[in-house]
């Protein structure tokens, strides 16, 4: 299995620390987030890694170069200044992901889910790692029934942003930044996305303050 770390954003809640360096480089415990997205997908044995890339992004490249330093295989997709959005990224760069189901996993996450889990998952056109709704995302996105998303339950829960998809999924999609909530919702209505919930150490980092949050903890714990 394949694996697509998301790194095109733009950051804007994290200014102005992102006004010169993109936020998968910016550091927690003294080390790049995008690093422990790499050490975990390498762990977990996924090691063919897609980066795309857009604000500062050949900064990211510059610093994650092949890949080797990780044992990992690293190619990137370069979208250019205007962001393609998460299913448009996705959609631009299928054919370095291959005909066979990938895994794709934000770059400002870090977390302890056992992403080797995943790579005999079996799936129809997603599978979503779902978790219980963090402070800022209080509303959730989607509930579990029976295996699969739903968009309504007795427990809405939140996207994690780690994924398995089929590239049928993206199928027909034009050129262009496209969000992905409209793809899923599509999938969901047709109950053809699988999804599991998720209760162990994950932070999305979003705003300086959630990096100051996590920057602490990874301390406490040694990390880095």
């Amino acid at each position: 299995m394949k694996a697509m770390i998301l790194a095109a954003g733009r950051g804007e809640r994290m200014h102005p620390l992102t006004l010169t360096k993109p936020k998968p480089l910016l550091c927690a415990a003294g080390k790049p987030l995008i690093e422990y997205c790499i050490e975990n997908l390498v762990k977990a044995g996924l090691t063919e890694i897609v980066i795309n890339l857009s604000h500062l992004g050949h900064l990211i490249q510059d610093y994650c170069q092949s890949g080797e330093r990780w044992g990992a295989k690293i190619q990137y997709s370069e979208e250019g200044e205007i962001p393609l959005e998460t299913a448009g990224g996705i959609a631009f760069a299928l054919d370095r992901l291959g005909p066979e189901p990938f895994l794709v996993i934000n770059a400002d996450i870090i977390c302890d889910y056992p992403l080797e889990t995943l790579h005999q998952k079996s799936i129809d056109l997603a599978h979503l790692v779902m978790i219980r709704n963090p402070a800022h995302h209080p509303e959730g996105d989607f509930a579990i029934s029976n295996g699969l998303l739903s968009h309504s339950g007795s427990e809405k829960l939140t996207f994690s942003g780690i994924g398995v998809y089929h590239p049928d999924l993206f199928a027909g999609i034009k050129p262009g930044p496209l969000k992905m909530r409209p793809i899923l919702n599509q999938a969901i209505d047709q109950n053809r996305i699988s999804g599991e919930l998720f209760d162990g150490l994950w932070m999305d980092i979003g705003t300086p303050d959630r990096l100051r949050e996590i920057d602490e903890l990874l301390i406490k714990q040694g990390a880095g």
